[in-house]
């Protein structure tokens, strides 16, 4: 049975991540040289804070070194940090569920060599590239160039799929080269990579690596939240007409708009990641034999960029400010809109199980 309430450890770890965010990062999410849309520098101390804290491990198995959080405590740890920065939440969020993928696929004498550095190493983060492919004796040799890599400028190692399984390519190998993306239309770290000439060891062949689940519907809720809430705490200050404009039936239900979106797309992202770590929930027929993932994807992101404009509204005419954190939070919630395939993508993917 689906059940809504957290368990003790999720309760404890979602306050947990809540006031590290009220203390850490929303302080220095909010400097203004960060609310300007473009060329925002990643927030190095509060992600290796988060880093520390666990987050980054959180979803490898406890004898791994992690907590072995389920789908859902991942989703609920990405919207309490995309409410305070979604660039540290899709850099963590990123890690966390390639880092789960990963040690399904290593062998045991790959997790002793490198899946325990990257436990101890708090800036240790991971990415997924791809690259042609040839075998040279003993080695695979890998070329190419791998374009829009998440996490790129800050991995220290690539997973990069072949034919066989899944390479491990560390950053500092030879032929390996990497370049920051231009442009803003990602959340977090994001580059290209190249592979010249690189040369990797059977060794370091793992078993095949699935496809993570989407991030955008996690981190929507959490820059819908962040929007709501300064929306909330501006309108019970902000006078008009001699009283709070809360108090005006036009922005009191535009603000209970907002507030009904953020707890129907959170159930719908909820669910979703419920049914990944539960899919016999699909095959006893307790849950639609559809693809909730991207249901998720195709609903949050719209429902809250809509919710994100509404709260903007609340500010009048200086919603739309460039020095404010509403512009920044309408920019983030139409990155997440596009970004990867999109919510128009994740539409069609709902389409195709349809019509099978």
């Amino acid at each position: 049975m689906f059940d809504l309430r957290l368990s003790p450890e999720q309760l404890e770890i979602r306050d947990t991540v809540r006031e590290f965010v009220t203390r850490e990062v929303k302080p220095a999410a909010l400097k203004p040289e960060r609310l300007e849309p473009f060329a925002k520098p990643l927030l190095a101390r509060p992600l290796g804070q988060a880093s520390a804290m666990g987050l980054r491990t959180l979803a490898l198995s406890e004898e791994s070194g992690g907590a072995g959080a389920d789908a859902l405590t991942c989703s609920i740890v990405t919207e309490e940090l995309a409410a305070g920065d979604p660039d540290i939440a899709a850099v963590l969020a990123h890690t966390a569920m390639l880092a789960r993928l990963l040690e399904r696929a290593m062998t045991p004498e790959q997790r002793g060599r490198l899946l325990r550095p990257f436990v101890q190493d708090d800036a240790f983060h991971l990415a997924l590239a791809q690259g042609d492919v040839a075998r040279s004796g003993s080695d695979y040799v890998l070329d190419g160039t791998a374009a829009a890599v998440a996490n790129a400028t800050v991995a220290k190692l690539f997973l990069v799929r072949v034919e066989a399984g899944t390479l491990l390519v560390p950053r500092d190998a030879p032929g390996v080269s990497v370049r920051e993306q231009a442009g803003d239309w990602y959340h977090g770290s994001c580059g290209e990579v190249r592979f010249a000439n690189c040369r990797v060891p059977a060794t370091n062949l793992a078993g095949p690596v699935g496809n993570i689940a989407p991030l955008n519907p996690a981190l929507s809720l959490g820059i819908g939240r962040a929007a709501y809430e300064a929306a909330l705490d501006y309108s019970k200050i902000r006078v008009q007409g001699g009283k709070p404009i809360i108090g005006h039936q036009a922005i009191a239900a535009k603000l209970a708009g907002i507030a009904i979106s953020l707890e129907v797309a959170r159930g719908a992202v909820w669910r979703a990641a419920w049914a990944s770590d539960h899919p016999e929930a699909v095959a006893d027929r307790s849950l639609p034999d559809l693809p909730l993932q991207s249901i998720a994807e195709a609903f949050a992101p719209e429902v809250m960029l809509r919710a994100v404009k509404d709260a903007a509204e609340c500010f009048g005419a200086m919603g739309v400010m460039r020095d404010m954190p509403l512009h920044k939070y309408v920019h983030d919630a139409r990155v997440c809109l596009h970004s990867g395939e999109g919510s128009s993508g994740a539409r069609l993917q709902v389409a195709a199980a349809i019509t099978e």
